[in-house]
């Protein structure tokens, strides 16, 4: 808005507004394209949320899968199993939840789940019911590796920084392209280059906000893995 004050200032009026027939049919191309890649970011952004929140759901359910599956086990295999699930999402809650906050993933929760498979490989069934529990709780586990890794690169952003960089250069061009207008209230192109600049800022500031799914106020909840913990706690 301050832009559009100085630019009639020292441009003025009557040349500005000779620009209003060639500049708006550019403006209306430069405006739509620009308006379809910020409304694809959106787009791409949600679904990327959506999956984060998605993943989260499928890894509590995996865990509380395995624990479960522990109890057709024999007495041998089923402690190890279970205690290696409830220090599973100990240390997803404990120490991953912090550190995907910066798109890393937390080592002692990989050593966790490392621990969780040899636990599991290291149950032998003994009959086909057991061997039928194995196969499950194999699945399960995949499920399982398959979901933190997807929740892991979701936390480091979904736009790619080309993106970023197309999105803060349209920005830039659709306001300068506001400049090159001149009506006949300053006062009104005033207005109408600050509701321009809103309306685009708030839509970069949707896509900020969501970007990293598991960072700032606006974030996926770890609340599924948390009531799955003290769910199976207290069926101990």
């Amino acid at each position: 808005m301050i832009l559009t004050v100085f630019v009639r200032s020292n441009v003025g009026f009557e040349r500005l507004v000779s620009n209003n027939e060639v500049a708006g049919f550019k403006f209306a191309v430069v405006g739509v394209v620009y308006a379809v890649l910020l409304g694809f970011a959106i787009i791409t952004v949600w679904e990327k949320f959506k999956d984060a929140e998605d993943a989260v759901t499928a890894e509590a359910a995996s865990t509380a899968g395995i624990y479960r599956l522990a109890d057709e086990f024999e007495s041998t295999y089923r402690p190890a199993l279970q205690a290696g699930v409830r220090h599973y999402l100990t240390s997803v809650l404990g120490r991953e939840a912090d550190t995907m906050e910066t798109g890393q993933a937390d080592v002692s929760t990989t050593i966790a789940l490392n621990n969780l498979y040899t636990s599991v490989l290291a149950a032998k069934p003994t009959n086909a019911k057991e061997s039928d529990m194995f196969s499950a709780t194999l699945d399960d586990l995949r499920l399982l590796a398959e979901a933190r890794r997807e929740r892991l690169e979701l936390s480091r952003g979904a736009a790619p920084p080309i993106l970023w960089s197309v999105l803060v250069g349209g920005a830039i061009l659709n306001i300068a392209f506001a400049l090159f207008f001149g009506t006949k209230h300053v006062m009104s192109q005033v207005i109408m280059t600050g509701m321009l600049a809103a309306v685009i800022f708030m839509s970069l500031f949707v896509v900020i906000n969501i970007n990293y799914p598991f960072t700032g106020g606006l974030k996926v909840s770890v609340e599924p893995l948390k009531y799955t913990l003290e769910n199976l706690s207290s069926q101990d």
